[in-house]
Parts: C-alpha cells; sequence; structure tokens
C-alpha cells in the first residue's frame, strides 16, 4: 500500500495551492464569497466516482467512517446483525458496533477472504449486511458473495480499505455491492493522510451519507448552510480541502502504482515459486493490487521462527504475522463482552481462520522496488526456506 512512496512535490503544490488561490480556506463547505470557486473535496469526489465508475462518491474523514457511513446509509439499524470475516483490520467491526449492530465474525478460507459458505450458514432472521473485505489488495469471492446476499435479501457493504484500483472479474472493488469504502490512510495504496471515501449506486443511499456524515445537512441548494434542514441524525465524519487537495494529485497516481506493484510482484513471484510452500489462492490474479505475496507454512512456531530471520536479514511483513492482534478476530478479546458467548475458548473460536493465519507470512509489494532488491529479497527467502523448512 505505497501512496506515501510517492508522495512529495507534486502534493506540496497542490497544498500550497489552496493558499494561493483563495488564502487556505481549508473548510469543505461556505465561505462562498471567500473561495473563488475552489472546492477540492467535491472535486476529489467527482474524480474518484469517475475513475471508479459509479455516479455518487462521498470524502469522508477515515475508511473507519467510510465502513460506518456506508452501513448506516444502506439502512443498517440497532440490533440488526452485520456478518463480517474473520480476518480484516478490526475497523471492520468497530464500524458495525459503532452502526449499533452485532458484528457475526466468519470464518476465511485459503484466500485470507470470507469464505461463502460460512458466510451462509450465519445468516438468521436478524441479518441485515454483509461486508466483504478484500484483505492484502486480492479480491473476495464475489460472485458467491453477492448471489447469497441476493437470495437472503441481504445488503452488501464492501470494505475495499485494501484494494483501491483492484477488480474481480473485470469490475472494480467497491463498486460490487450497494455501497463500498475505501481507506486513504498513510499506509493505503493512495493517501490523503487521513480519509476515506463511500462509494454508491443510487441517489438515495448517497443523499442518507452525505447526510449522516455532516451533522445530518440535507443539502438544500435554495438556502445557505445555516438555514439548512435536516435529513436526518449525524455526526463530523468530513474530510478538509488540504486532504482533498492532496487526493485529486494521489488519484492521478494511481494506474502508475497499481503498474508497478503489479510488476514487481510478477518478477518476485517468479523468483520464490520454487519454495516448499503453499501460496495464498486468488480468485482474481489480473484483478488483485499484488499488495503482498502471502504463502504458507507448516505450524505457527514455524511461520514465527520464519518471520523472525526475515527480520534478522532485513526484510519486512505486511500484517501477517507482524500485525495479527489488529487483523485476526482471535485475537480481539477486549470484544468478548459485547458478543454472544459461546463455550468454545475465544482464541480457538475460529479455528479454521487461525490454522491459516497463524501459519501465514506476508511479504510486502513496494513500487520502489528494483530489480536488485527483488532478487535480493528473492535470495534471502530462499537461504530462509533452506535452512527452516
Amino acid at each position: 500500500m505505497p501512496g506515501f512512496e510517492v508522495f512529495g512535490e507534486d502534493e506540496r503544490k497542490a497544498i500550497n495551492d489552496l493558499f494561493d488561490l483563495n488564502g487556505g480556506i481549508l473548510f469543505a463547505h461556505g465561505f462562498d464569497a471567500m473561495r473563488k470557486g475552489v472546492f477540492r473535496v467535491r472535486e476529489f469526489e467527482r474524480a474518484f466516482a469517475a475513475r471508479m465508475g459509479v455516479p455518487y462518491a462521498q470524502a469522508v474523514s477515515s475508511g473507519s467512517s467510510a465502513v460506518k457511513i456506508g452501513l448506516v446509509s444502506l439502512g443498517v439499524e440497532p440490533g440488526d446483525e452485520v456478518i463480517v470475516p474473520a480476518f480484516t483490520f478490526i475497523a471492520t467491526v468497530e464500524a458495525v458496533f459503532e452502526a449499533g449492530a452485532l458484528p457475526v465474525i466468519v470464518d476465511v478460507d485459503d484466500s485470507l477472504n470470507m469464505n461463502p459458505a460460512s458466510f451462509e450458514a450465519a445468516i438468521t432472521p436478524n441479518t441485515r449486511a454483509v461486508v466483504p473485505v478484500h484483505m492484502l489488495g486480492a479480491p473476495a469471492e464475489m460472485d458467491s458473495i453477492t448471489a447469497i446476499a441476493s437470495r437472503h435479501g441481504l445488503k452488501v457493504m464492501e470494505d475495499n480499505a485494501q484494494g483501491c484500483g483492484g477488480s474481480y472479474k473485470g469490475r472494480i472493488l467497491g463498486t460490487l455491492g450497494q455501497a463500498g469504502a475505501f481507506s486513504l490512510d498513510a499506509g493505503k495504496t493512495i493517501m490523503t493522510g487521513e480519509g476515506g471515501m463511500v462509494l454508491m449506486h443510487d441517489e438515495t443511499t448517497y443523499k442518507r451519507a452525505r447526510a449522516f456524515h455532516d451533522h445530518g445537512h440535507e443539502y438544500n441548494p435554495t438556502v445557505g448552510r445555516g438555514l439548512d434542514g435536516a435529513l436526518m441524525v449525524g455526526f463530523n465524519y468530513r474530510m478538509t480541502e488540504l486532504q482533498g487537495a492532496i487526493g485529486i494529485v494521489q488519484l492521478g497516481k494511481l494506474d502508475m502504482i497499481l503498474a508497478a506493484q503489479r510488476a514487481n510482484k510478477k518478477a518476485l513471484k517468479a523468483a520464490i515459486a520454487d519454495l516448499p510452500v503453499q501460496f495464498r489462492r486468488i480468485h482474481d490474479d489480473e484483478g488483485e493490487l499484488s499488495d503482498a505475496i502471502v504463502f504458507f507454512v507448516e505450524s505457527p512456531a514455524l511461520a514465527t521462527k520464519f518471520a523472525q530471520r526475515m527480520g534478522q536479514e532485513g526484510l519486512g511483513t505486511k500484517n501477517l504475522p507482524d500485525a495479527m492482534n489488529w487483523h485476526f478476530s482471535g485475537r480481539w478479546q477486549h470484544m468478548q463482552a459485547r458478543l454472544p458467548r459461546v463455550d468454545v475458548p475465544w482464541d480457538r473460536r475460529w479455528k479454521i481462520s487461525a490454522d491459516l493465519l497463524e501459519r501465514a507470512i506476508a511479504v510486502p509489494i513496494m513500487v520502489k522496488m528494483t530489480e536488485s532488491r527483488i532478487s535480493e529479497i528473492a535470495e534471502k527467502l530462499h537461504c530462509i526456506s533452506k535452512e527452516l523448512l
């Protein structure tokens, strides 16, 4: 997720332009007489929607808030159940709680995305929505997930925080459900420091998202902001003009980022294809972002040793295993009191997922990898493999 790798003078100029053009108005609304027609957040929303091929985009303060806003905009209410995968950043589950609903966490399969069979088995009369997550830039099995959701009358809210620009069978990730959430924080494919985006297909959902992210404002074009009415109860999840200006520049770099990542992953994957490991299953090789190469070793203990040796050799990992505490529900014991009790110990509650994730190693792919760096990584992985496997 390399937006920070290509962050520099272009973004600096976009920030300076805000001050040069209108004195530095950073609020996304109002100040019409002073801002001289400069609305960077609105410009970013239009450009993002056009790039992703949908009619509506709402810029927000974070990817976490984007998931919450998407759920609320789709009609999720207190008491509803929302199905989420066991491998995701913790914000996905927090967003369900924030919307007043109950997260129902289900196992992933060897793609490390939601297992469609586990999803369908978890549906109850209280289920309102499902949140497939495209982890580490690889698409979930959306054909099955959307078909199951359609049969049961459920909303599909994609968490595409880690998959900006990816696709599934030619369709852009974040546009396959009724709404899609994106993260734009400092570690994502494109970044605005903090920030997020919600994509929608229909005007009703968009108007709810727009209102909810801005204290309920209905955006009546015939009156000023101070006389505007409220469409619903909302809160402040607004993006600033500073973030919007940066976002426009970063969005222009997205295709370059994707091309570089994909080329680098292809080269590294070819160089380590002979490792005695099982590689992660990918549902769409052409559509994934090539954010990381994930493989499984025989045991959790071996994965720990492998990752330790990688660190000693100056190689990093990506979420697996270094950030499991924040990406696997089996580590979230602090949520026990808010979820239904079961007789299975918390850390084995999602045993199928644990058996995969605790044996997994993720090697990050970066935009600025050189041929020599790719060769170096491959050589070191081979040496560690010979030593441990």
